[in-house]
């Protein structure tokens, strides 16, 4: 455990603290419909796609995880039969990311979630949420859980205990920042300052 007090994070790292949030059993939803001309749709990504609306949908918060995976990896996991991915689309163009990850029996992970700027403030942040629950509990599971961190969304945190999550577990994470070692613009992220050695 880390001691009470100020820890310093070395300059190029990042320093978050991560939440663990899980639901024991589906919620009741609250209504939500999707904006017009905007559509939900199971996808079976490639590496390509994935790899743009990850960046599209995370760089503001800084996701960088899976860009740290080479194609190799990447399709090795696109390809997990216990992966579910789905999207949202607004005039031809997916403007949202939702995994679903059955890890291990009983359990589902909503490992990715998120909208890109064009969706944000629309509604359909609550109707994918709806969806995601859903989706999840009509398999044998007893747990849902996700996690997020401070670099995420101001509003992120509240709206998943407002969807029936629970809060659980809080971790500190340190890592390299992904705009020093090119996984993601210098520029991403400008509410997060960029600390070099």
């Amino acid at each position: 455990m880390i001691e009470d007090g100020f820890h310093d994070v070395a300059p190029g790292k990042l320093g978050v603290v991560v939440t663990h949030l899980q639901m024991l059993e589906k919620p009741v939803l609250r209504d939500a419909s999707l904006p017009d001309g905007v559509t939900f749709r199971q996808v079976t990504p490639t590496v390509d796609w994935f790899r743009d609306i990850f960046r599209r949908v995370g760089a503001d918060w800084l996701w960088y995880g899976r860009l740290k995976l080479d194609d190799a990896a990447l399709i090795t996991v696109l390809q997990d039969p216990a992966r579910d991915f789905y999207t949202l689309t607004r005039d031809g163009k997916d403007e949202a990311l939702l995994e679903l990850y059955f890890s291990e029996e009983g359990t589902c992970e909503l490992a990715y979630f998120g909208l890109t700027s064009a969706l944000i403030g629309s509604g359909s942040g609550r109707y994918l949420m709806n969806q995601a629950i859903t989706l999840a509990w009509e398999k044998p599971i007893e747990r849902l859980h996700l996690h997020t961190c401070t670099n995420d969304s101001p509003q992120a945190l509240g709206f998943y205990v407002r969807s029936g999550f629970t809060p659980f577990r809080r971790q500190v994470e340190i890592d390299d920042d992904p705009r020093l070692n090119g996984l993601l613009p210098r520029d991403a992220a400008p509410q997060v300052p960029l600390i070099e050695g």
